[in-house]
Formats: C-alpha cells, sequence, structure tokens
C-alpha cells in the first residue's frame, strides 16, 4: 500500500507542472496561436523562482518572479508572433533556445556553478495540510499534506474551465482562433485576444516553473524544465484543448513520471526511468493520429 501511495504522490507532483503549462496552452490554442514556447516559459520561470527565493528569502517573491520570467517570454512572443508576424513555429523554437542558453549563462554567471545550483537560502512551496481529508485513512496520506501549489493546479482546472466556456471572454478567445473575420466584424481585435490568451499563457507557464525549482526539487538546474513544455503541447493537442481533458491526460502523463520514479527504487537505470513520460507522450500522439487517419478515411468514403 506505501507503494500506490507513493506512485500516486508522484503522479501529482509530476502532472502539476506540466498541468499549469497546458492550461496556459490551452488559451493559445483556443486563441489560433502555435505555441510551442511553453518549454521556454516553463525553463524561465524555474530560474528566477529560484533566484527570487534566494535573494529574497521568501517563496512568494520566487512565485511572483517566475511568473514575471514566463511572462517576459510572453511579450517576446507576442513582439515577434502578433506584432511583426513572424512564423509562430521559428519565434517558438527561437524562444526556447533563448531560455536555454540565458539561464544558462546567467546562473554561471550570478552563482559561479554548473550544471545545478542549490542553497539553503533557497525558500521551497510550503506543504498545505487539509484537517479533515488528513483524517481519512489512505486517502487521506494523498489528498493531504500535497504542496501548495498541487492545489492550485487543480482550482486553475476549475478557473480556466469556467473562463473559456462560461464568459464572454472566452467566446472571444474561441472565435479568435475558430473564425477571426467574425470576431472583427463585431469589432474586437482578433490580435487582443490573442495577446491576452499568450499573457495568461505567461502567468500558468510561470506557476509551473515555480513549482519545479521550488516544490518539486529545491534547486535550479540546467534545462530542468527537461522536455515538459513539449509534454504539455502534446496534451493540448491530444484534447484539443479541453481543460478537463488536459487535467486528465496530464496526470496519466504524471503516473508515467512517477511509475519512472518508483523503478528507479528498484534499481533500474535512470536512462530508462526517464524515457516513461515521454514514451508516454508518443504513444499518445500515435493513438491520436491513428484515431484523426481513420476519422478522415471515413469521411472521405462517405463523400
Amino acid at each position: 500500500m506505501r507503494i500506490v501511495i507513493g506512485l500516486l504522490n508522484g503522479m501529482l507532483a509530476g502532472a502539476t507542472p506540466v498541468l499549469l503549462a497546458a492550461l496556459g496552452g490551452a488559451f493559445t490554442f483556443y486563441a489560433g496561436v502555435f505555441n510551442i514556447a511553453m518549454e521556454g516559459m516553463l525553463l524561465a520561470g524555474a530560474f528566477c523562482a529560484a533566484l527570487g527565493s534566494f535573494f529574497s528569502g521568501s517563496w512568494v517573491i520566487g512565485v511572483l518572479c517566475a511568473i514575471a520570467g514566463a511572462l517576459s517570454l510572453s511579450v517576446l512572443f507576442i513582439l515577434f508572433a502578433i506584432v511583426l508576424k513572424t512564423d509562430e513555429f521559428v519565434t517558438g523554437i527561437a524562444l526556447n533556445l533563448f531560455a536555454a542558453g540565458a539561464t544558462t549563462y546567467l546562473l554561471r554567471q550570478l552563482f559561479g556553478v554548473r550544471g545545478a545550483f542549490t542553497d539553503p537560502a533557497i525558500q521551497p512551496m510550503p506543504r498545505l495540510e487539509i484537517p479533515l481529508l488528513a483524517q481519512i485513512p489512505l486517502a487521506g496520506e494523498v489528498l493531504s499534506g500535497q504542496n501548495v501549489m498541487v492545489y492550485g493546479a487543480a482550482l486553475a482546472v476549475l478557473v480556466c474551465a469556467w473562463l473559456i466556456f462560461r464568459t464572454p471572454f472566452g467566446l472571444r478567445l474561441r472565435a479568435a482562433g475558430y473564425n477571426a473575420a467574425s470576431l472583427e466584424s463585431s469589432g474586437v481585435r482578433p490580435a487582443r485576444v490573442r495577446i491576452a490568451a499568450l499573457l495568461i499563457c505567461g502567468v500558468l507557464c510561470g506557476l509551473g516553473g515555480a513549482f519545479l525549482s521550488l516544490g518539486y526539487v529545491r534547486l535550479f538546474a540546467e534545462g530542468m524544465s527537461a522536455g515538459r513544455g513539449w509534454i504539455a503541447l502534446a496534451a493540448v493537442i491530444l484534447v484539443n484543448g479541453n481543460p478537463w481533458g488536459v487535467a486528465l491526460i496530464t496526470l496519466v502523463f504524471g503516473l508515467a513520471d512517477g511509475l519512472g520514479l518508483l523503478a528507479q527504487g528498484l534499481n533500474v537505470p535512470a536512462q530508462f526511468t526517464g524515457m516513461a513520460p515521454y514514451l508516454a507522450t508518443l504513444i499518445a500522439l500515435f493513438v491520436y493520429a491513428r484515431r484523426k487517419s481513420r476519422a478522415r478515411s471515413g469521411s472521405s468514403i462517405q463523400a
């Protein structure tokens, strides 16, 4: 039973940063923006969180710095892809490379270390004990005592689903992606909606990055986003941006991550266990591609 509890805790921890980034990606997906810069946003958020927490001694300041770091990449994406109308794919790749290079350079210049930086001055996010849940046998060990950002991610699913499907902003957001011409004819500029979507994505990616360096672990390592932004993009594509589907898919990826950590305790080489979430991503994308192919084949036969 302890193994199952550990696996579930690992699943929640592994899913949280991917879920937050994917929820941000859902906004850009509906707005008609192909945002592959989430990897860089997560990495920038993780670095700025560790930096802010180290110098301020406060995890709250660290989280705010993480949001600012990820938003800076969102602003760059807006400048190039929305204002200057450069190719979104090229812009996203460039920002990912920029984030990887900038964080590595700043890590070595500010702290004089290579690889990873850890220090007792970095204040981690607290864990939240919920009295009523903690009293439930077995389930309380999973539902209570989690990092505060895990509960924040669960709340973010509810808020994002409400914003996208139950508000005028959500209606404009979906119109910007589905029929921008109709939206513009109603007096709303699609570019403004896309800018708002990218800013929201930056905030959520910043929160995910903060969890990586202040919640998942208590350090910053070069390239510590480790493809989670790409997994988030895959999750968004698989469920067409639906926040509830995103939550479910990211839990599957989190479970694969938890299984990888569990396998390390069984003396399985870390290189193989690290493949687990990415292998799950490839399998999910393969299933999605097959499903779309069959749907296209069926529609062509009916025609």
